[in-house]
């Protein structure tokens, strides 16, 4: 198996095409829902404006904020989660995109290395199971930082979530609880 210099450059060529693609696909995903985040943001700002200026008398004021308070958390948690999904297929799409392009060139790398070894002159065993030794060693690394890398991602989006179910609960229990204080 010949390997070529050229063969790396258009691998590598290859892989950042690959990568631009993904990212423009994930801003262009995030502009897109940036605007109708905003235009959503925009158009219930003017209905619950009308609705407030409306409102006949304290209570009802209170009782119309608490109405608007629930649904625009919940827009901000949808908004959210809708970043974190697009971050998240973006991020997998790389990963998988790295994935195959490093075991791609290890593969070319250590067919070039074998075949370079195999006509080692005798007497070199030595250096060639220590060349041997640190390829298995790199790959190692890279597994065991793939999957560390796996693992913190996972860990982050647990937390997030996390921190939107909670946040959802305090504002939901919260709200009665702020407009019982203005009642009284």
């Amino acid at each position: 198996m010949t390997i070529k210099p050229e063969e790396f450059t258009k691998s590598g060529l290859n892989f950042a095409v690959s990568f631009a693609n993904t990212a423009f696909d994930g801003i262009e995903r995030l502009a897109v829902l940036n605007l109708a985040a905003s235009r959503s943001l925009f158009e219930a700002y003017a209905s619950n404006l009308n609705a407030l200026l409306g409102a006949k008398d304290i209570q009802s004021f209170v009782d119309l904020q608490k109405g608007i308070a629930a649904p625009s958390i919940e827009k901000g948690m949808e908004y959210s989660r809708n970043v974190i999904a697009i971050a998240t297929d973006a991020k997998e799409k790389i990963a998988k995109e790295v994935e195959v392009h490093v075991a791609d060139t290890n593969a070319k790398v250590s067919g070039m290395v074998e075949k370079a070894l195999a006509s080692a002159p005798a007497g070199s065993e030595v250096a060639v199971a220590a060349v041997k030794t640190a390829m298995k060693s790199a790959n190692e690394a890279f597994d065991g930082l793939n999957k560390v890398a796996k693992q913190a991602a996972e860990v982050a989006e647990a937390s997030v979530s996390a921190a939107t179910q909670a946040t959802i609960k305090a504002t939901t229990a919260a709200a009665p609880k702020a407009a019982a204080k203005k009642a009284a």
